[in-house]
Order: structure tokens, then C-alpha cells, then sequence
């Protein structure tokens, strides 16, 4: 066993759209032979609608994301972490994140009454790996791959969403938490960075540490 799968046994990528967490995940679950717990967004029939007309379609968007993150832990709650590694792409607080961004007063009173209704406890991550990069560079990225569904994306909505998740991690406790400057890495294409950042994540000590790397 790997020194990263026996410290880290629950691990979640986290990070807005374009920076590479789900890639980053499936590299990490592939390396550990980890259980994977990936976001569907391509299962949402409202997304698309959302980056085309955000003001129409946001309720519908955010409500089926709450409801899919919802049964895909109750999937990990019935996993045995003892026996079991399991890497993810997404914190369930994060629903709540999006809806901050995206839902009318209105709206946003339903869904937290809904949220704090049905939301269900998950057990903490040993670890959470925060991507992070500038908004030109989740741009760029969302662009390079070529996505029909989010080709409604605005930069605008880029830098409010990178600027959302800065300000939910800046209060981020609940786990350990490495952070990581994602705009000259590519841990996903190029070897060299991947085994940088695991070597960076396996001499983790602290509960919040930060990882770059120079252009």
C-alpha cells in the first residue's frame, strides 16, 4: 500500500469549474484503487438551460445537483472506511456555495429550508485538496475542452464562482485542507507534477498547508 492510501483513506478534490479536480480525482482513485465518488453533471437536464438563461433555470439547476449529491452519499454512508478508499471530486456544503451564487432571495429561503431538511450528515474526508486558479485560466480550460453544455459559461461567472470558492475555503475547517495554486500544475497530463503533489500531499503535517508551483 501506498504511503498516500494509508494516510488517507476518504480523500476530496474540491474546485471550480475547468480547474481539473475530477481528472485529479480519478488519478488519485486509479493510483490507490480507491472507491470513486464523482459529480454527474452531464446527468442534469437543467444545466445547460443554466448557462444559457442562469435568472430561469437556476432553482431547477440547483435542486437537482442537491438531490444527486444527496444519494451519492447515501452511497458512501453504506461504504466501510475502514476497509475501504474512496476518492471524490465534491463537499456537500458546496451545494450550498452555488446556491449563495446563483438563487433569488426567494428561491434561496426554499432551498435551505430544503437543505436543512434533507442534507445528511457525511463523515469528514481525512483530506480535502483545494484547486484553485485565476479566472482567465478556468476560461481557458473550460474552452480547450470543448463541452456543448458549457459553452453558455461567461468569464464573468468564472471569476464569482473561483471568488466563492476563495472566500469557503479562507473559512474551511472542517478537514484537513491542502490548498493548491492549480495554474502552472497539471498533475493530470504531466508525471513530474503529479508526483510533486503527492509527495507534497504524503509529508502533509499540518491542518491547513499550501502547495504552488512557479510558471
Amino acid at each position: 500500500m501506498s504511503a498516500l492510501a494509508s494516510r488517507f483513506r476518504h480523500i476530496v478534490v474540491e474546485g471550480p469549474i475547468g480547474v481539473g479536480k475530477t481528472s485529479l480525482a480519478r488519478r488519485l482513485g486509479a493510483a490507490t484503487g480507491a472507491h470513486l465518488l464523482l459529480e454527474q453533471p452531464q446527468a442534469n437536464p437543467f444545466l445547460e438551460r443554466f448557462y444559457q438563461e442562469p435568472g430561469r433555470h437556476a432553482l431547477a439547476t440547483q435542486m437537482f445537483f442537491l438531490f444527486q449529491r444527496i444519494q451519492q452519499l447515501a452511497e458512501l454512508r453504506q461504504l466501510d472506511l475502514f476497509r475501504t478508499h474512496v476518492v471524490g471530486d465534491f463537499l456537500l456544503e458546496k451545494d450550498r456555495l452555488f446556491a449563495r451564487l446563483t438563487l433569488a432571495d426567494d428561491e434561496l429561503k426554499l432551498y435551505e429550508q430544503l437543505y436543512a431538511q434533507l442534507a445528511p450528515r457525511a463523515p469528514a474526508p481525512d483530506l480535502v485538496i483545494y484547486l484553485q486558479a485565476p479566472a482567465e485560466t478556468l476560461s481557458e480550460r473550460v474552452a480547450r475542452r470543448g463541452i456543448a453544455a458549457e459553452a453558455g459559461i461567461t468569464a464573468e461567472y468564472l471569476r464569482r464562482v473561483a471568488d466563492s470558492y476563495a472566500e469557503f475555503f479562507h473559512h474551511f475547517d472542517a478537514a484537513p485542507l491542502l490548498v493548491v495554486n492549480a495554474e502552472h500544475l497539471n498533475p493530470v497530463e504531466r508525471d513530474d507534477d503529479y508526483s510533486l503533489l503527492v509527495t507534497q500531499i504524503e509529508k502533509m503535517r499540518g491542518r491547513r498547508e499550501y502547495f504552488s508551483l512557479a510558471a
